[in-house]
C-alpha cells in the first residue's frame, strides 16, 4: 500500500508539473496575443490617420488644380492680349 501512494504521489507531482508548464505556455500565449493586439490598434489608428490626412491632401490637390487652371486661363487671356497691342502698334496705329 505504501507503494501505490508513493506512485500515486509522483503519479500527481508529475501532472503538476504539466499542469504548471502548459499554464506557462498559455500565460505566454497571452502575452504575445495581448501584444500583437496592441500593435494591430496602434497601426489601425494610424491608419485611419493616414487615410484622413491623404484625404486632406487630396482636397488640397484638388483646389491647387483649379487654381493652376485659372492662373493658366489668366496667362492664356494676358498672352492673347500683350499679341494684340503689339500688333495693333506694329500695324495699326500709325506711329511707326
Amino acid at each position: 500500500m505504501t507503494g501505490d501512494l508513493t506512485s500515486l504521489i509522483e503519479q500527481h507531482q508529475k501532472d503538476i508539473w504539466e499542469w504548471k508548464q502548459k499554464e506557462s505556455q498559455w500565460v505566454r500565449d497571452k502575452n504575445q496575443l495581448d501584444g500583437n493586439k496592441l500593435i494591430i490598434e496602434e497601426l489601425s489608428t494610424k491608419l485611419i490617420e493616414m487615410g484622413k490626412i491623404n484625404l486632406l491632401h487630396k482636397e488640397l490637390n484638388g483646389k491647387l488644380q483649379t487654381r493652376l487652371t485659372e492662373v493658366e486661363e489668366d496667362n492664356k487671356k494676358l498672352a492673347k492680349q500683350i499679341q494684340d497691342l503689339t500688333t495693333s502698334r506694329k500695324f495699326g496705329d500709325g506711329t511707326h
